[in-house]
């Protein structure tokens, strides 16, 4: 075979390298013969072999999230793991839903949308690859990561030195705890303390669930009973709960409340507790992307690009789309929790 021959095909290859799934699918589509098939799957092959191994191609350079463009930025990719600039992506878990942070774009698909997808999409256009994400129940996220099976998990989770054991975080927003409760504050919730004696939906293996338990030696204090914690698997499941009157509130993160609030049953359905002493909720802390604490390199790309993206008014702009512009951070950290 000609070398002017080869390199035609190498640019072939590169292109189709490039090209989307659903385009790659429509155009194999159009094959009309088995043996046409067949043959064009013996060229591709005698293609590759004749161009060699190179990295995938990133995406397309470009990408627009909440308005703004973002373009790739090359000596950050350069700063990612060989694996991971050959792979293309960044295998990232994530617990749906949880709003705003993630949700599905209409119930009972899998596209998905939210703070930490988009985030997560700016990132990866940043960085010059892609953040693939794939659901995972909460409390399996970092034993997920601990056994290779993903790269960094995005899903609003609390960073804590025990978490710190076995993940690293980059810390992207700053927030604390809020209180649920159902359209008219039925139960007059306002802080803590009218939680004791009651009973309160809250998700499990969650920062909230702590926040619960270290609230029943106060209430004890006060003379009253102790919360009557139940706990659920998703978030989701809670607020089923809460709807039916099974409880009387949830407590989950701020933000997730006030989105919640506003949106459901068009702003219906519940309410957020405003408790005076607390504005920006209980335990204001910083939420991180947990990394593989075998990808070192990955962690310093991450933080990098997020600080690019705080510079450049990238993240107000992701935050301000879901209404908590407030939980934005100025500084993309490694490990700042505040236990």
């Amino acid at each position: 075979m000609g070398s002017s021959v080869i390199s035609q095909q190498c640019r072939a290859v590169r292109l189709r390298r490039q090209m989307t799934t659903e385009r790659f699918q429509a155009m194999n589509a159009r094959i009309a013969r088995p043996t046409a098939a067949a043959a064009a799957a013996a060229t591709m092959l005698l293609s590759l072999s004749a161009c060699g191994a190179d990295e995938p191609a990133a995406p397309s350079g470009k990408a627009v999230v909440a308005g703004v463009e973002i373009v790739k930025d090359q000596k950050l990719h350069d700063l990612l793991p060989e694996k991971i600039r050959k792979a293309g992506e960044v295998r990232v878990a994530t617990d749906v839903p949880y709003p705003p942070f993630e949700m599905y774009v209409k119930e009972g698909e899998t596209e998905l949308t939210g703070l930490d997808y988009d985030l997560g999409q700016a990132l990866g256009a940043k960085l010059g690859v892609t953040f693939a994400f794939s659901p995972q129940k909460f409390d399996g996220i970092v034993p997920a990561i601990q056994a290779g099976k993903f790269d960094v998990a995005m899903s609003a989770i609390t960073d804590n030195k025990e978490r710190q054991k076995v993940v690293d975080f980059v810390d992207y927003s700053r927030s604390g705890s809020g209180i649920l409760v159902a359209e008219g504050n039925p139960a007059e919730v306002t802080t803590l303390d009218d939680l004791c004696g009651r009973k309160v939906a809250v998700q499990t293996a969650t920062n909230q669930l702590d926040l619960l338990k270290e609230h029943q030696a106060a209430c004890s204090a006060a003379g009253k009973g102790k919360i009557d914690i139940q706990t659920f698997p998703k978030d989701s499941d809670a607020q089923l709960a809460l709807r039916s009157g099974k409880v009387i509130a949830q407590v989950l993160t701020k933000p997730a409340a006030g989105w919640v609030a506003k949106t459901a049953d068009d702003g219906k359905a519940f309410d957020l507790a405003e408790d005076p002493a607390a504005p920006g909720g209980y335990n204001a802390s910083p939420n991180g992307i947990a990394v593989s604490k075998d990808l070192p390199q990955l962690t310093d790309a991450i933080q990098q690009a997020l600080q690019a993206l705080i510079d450049d008014g990238t993240v107000v702009a992701v935050y301000g789309k879901y209404g908590v512009a407030s939980i934005a951070v100025k500084e993309a950290t490694k490990n700042a929790a505040v236990d």
